[in-house]
């Protein structure tokens, strides 16, 4: 091979090693803007059910969050969010799971985590397993109950709420 060979053969490398790292950084960038927007829908809710709770004494009822929800800034990057005030009682702990997204949020560098919503009003990215975990400890068997009827009446399997059995 050839000095010019050897160039061009190095300098198409350096082409396509520079291309695939800028390639990653505007996926993980795509996904970073994705989570952030979602995360700031998340605390605008989290405000939102603070103010209500501060007016009415409770959370409000779902119905109340599915309507003030597609007014949040970024709302779409959220998906589907399951909201269980129905399962919050005043005895309640702060740092309950009041909402969450419904399926995580995946990235190369960070994984897969789900954003929740506590009842202090604490908006979190949380790992998946740590918080299928707390769900769990968290939910009665009627919520269990209640999700896994919806589970089977779900298509497709990938659409459905995180539960714990």
């Amino acid at each position: 091979m050839n000095r010019r060979q050897k160039t061009i053969l190095r300098n198409t490398t350096t082409v396509i090693v520079i291309t695939a790292i800028a390639v990653a950084a505007m996926i993980n960038l795509k996904n970073w803007v994705n989570r952030s927007e979602a995360k700031r829908a998340m605390e605008d809710l989290g405000r939102t059910v603070s103010q209500y709770r501060g007016k009415y004494g409770s959370v409000p009822p779902e119905s109340y969050i599915d309507r003030i929800k597609e007014e949040l800034e970024g709302h779409v990057r959220l998906g589907k969010v399951i909201y269980r005030a129905q399962w919050i009682s005043f005895e309640s702990k702060p740092d309950e799971i009041l909402a969450y997204t419904e399926r995580p949020h995946s990235s190369w560098l960070f994984g897969k985590k789900h954003i929740v919503l506590r009842l202090d009003g604490r908006v979190e990215w949380i790992d998946k397993r740590e918080f299928e975990t707390l769900l769990a400890q968290q939910q009665s068997s009627q919520e269990i109950e209640i999700l896994y009827k919806e589970l089977k009446q779900a298509s497709p399997p990938s659409s459905n709420p995180v539960f714990s059995p």
